[in-house]
């Protein structure tokens, strides 16, 4: 009768610490979601390897208020269904107590809904859409928002580089891409540009004769494109191979190191918005920077380098949080103000979105990379107004 009994009390002890993440346990379980395989597999590694080296510095440190961290980290082979299969596994088997993905918009927004009704906060280290925070109040984002960069991109093209005529290559079927194009194109009509031709395309697609063929004879100025390094290094490619010769404007989406091995010399005068430059001489930069090269050989992109920000807000706001219960932590996220992140120092706003700096890069010869010039956009509002003020923009001083 006691064996019966004391066996009673350890399953209800044991279904009790299951259901109920705050409750025992010495680990902090985050859920880590990213494209290991597939067309972003680049970009998930990237974020994995930050994200381990954050949690891997916590916990050398001794861990989140002396628990460690535990990452649990999936492949979602870059499918948005498989993102959510993944998260919905996250919140009703593994009992996370938060999560950090995903790299693309498409697949945060997919994810989103199943952690907002679960009450688990997600962290997304670089998707840029605005639906993705819409979603609901424990999604949160540590990277700047589409029309942030898209009104960055904009300007670029109108101010510095003079340009009055552009054209655009879009992906339909991608939020990322399609949701850049919106704001670029508003903002660049808007300071006095006009759009001559528009384009579109398919992730994946190998050939772009047809619209760069249509594109060359609407003679734009520029040509925006806001998509992924696999796609836009092949573009480029092909642009120049047909007698394209001015400039190529992108997004964050662009920085890989697969970009250049891409499309080589054809980048070479392009350029592109981003989170941060490895060659940033500010010590947090360069340390970081170092690290990652001593554990991984190579260069780190921003997508690394989000990844560990995303991660290193993630559990200060544990740290932070009263309680390891979802809500609890969700309210220390919202609370973070001026992490001091190697992006730059993160503000969440209302939305729950980052306020944070914006850098224009410039590809040169060698797939090396120069900060052309530094964007700051102050508060959350953005230029989607007729009379709104564009983003301010200060040289770089690299």
């Amino acid at each position: 009768m006691k064996r019966i009994l004391l066996a009673l009390i350890l399953s209800v002890s044991l279904f009790s610490a299951c259901t109920n993440p705050g409750a025992g346990g010495d680990k902090v379980r985050v859920g880590v979601f990213m494209s290991l395989t597939g067309s972003t597999a680049n970009f998930g590694i990237s974020s994995v390897n930050g994200i381990q080296m954050a949690a891997d510095e916590i916990n050398a440190a001794g861990g989140i208020n002396g628990k460690q961290v535990e990452l649990l980290v999936q492949d979602d082979r870059s499918d948005a269904s498989e993102a959510a299969t993944i998260v919905t596994k996250f919140v009703t088997q593994d009992q996370v107590h938060a999560i950090l993905g995903e790299v693309a918009s498409s697949r945060s927004i997919a994810a989103a809904p199943i952690a907002q009704n679960a009450k688990i906060p997600m962290l997304t280290p670089s998707s840029t859409n605005p639906e993705v925070t819409k979603k609901g109040d424990f999604i949160f984002r540590s990277c700047f928002i589409d029309p942030v960069q898209g009104a960055a991109i904009a300007q670029f093209a109108a101010k510095t580089l003079n340009a009055k005529s552009a054209a655009i290559m879009v992906d339909r079927k991608n939020d990322y891409s399609t949701g850049l194009e919106k704001v670029i194109n508003e903002v660049f009509t808007r300071m006095g540009g006009k759009i001559v031709a528009v384009q579109s395309y398919q992730e994946g697609d190998q050939d772009f004769n047809a619209q760069l063929t249509s594109l060359k004879g609407s003679n734009p100025e520029v040509i925006f494109v806001p998509g992924y390094y696999n796609d836009v290094g092949l573009i480029a490619k092909q642009a120049r191979d047909k007698g394209i010769t001015v400039p190529l404007i992108g997004g964050d989406g662009w920085d890989s190191t697969q970009l250049y091995a891409i499309g080589g010399t054809a980048l070479n005068g392009s350029y592109f918005t981003n989170h941060y430059s490895p060659y940033d001489t500010d010590p947090k930069v360069q340390k970081f920077v170092n690290d990652y090269k001593a554990r991984h050989n190579s260069l780190p992109d921003a997508l690394a380098a989000t990844a560990y920000d995303a991660a290193k807000i993630m559990f200060d706001a544990i740290k932070r949080a009263p309680s390891l219960e979802g809500p609890a932590i969700r309210d220390a996220l919202a609370a973070t103000k001026e992490f001091p992140g190697v992006t730059g120092a993160v503000t969440f706003n209302e939305n729950r979105d980052a306020v944070k700096p914006i850098v224009m890069i410039e590809i040169k010869d060698g797939g090396t990379y120069a900060v052309k010039e530094r964007v700051t956009v102050e508060g959350a509002a953005l230029p989607t107004a007729a009379n709104a003020a564009p983003p301010t923009v200060a040289p770089a001083n690299e």
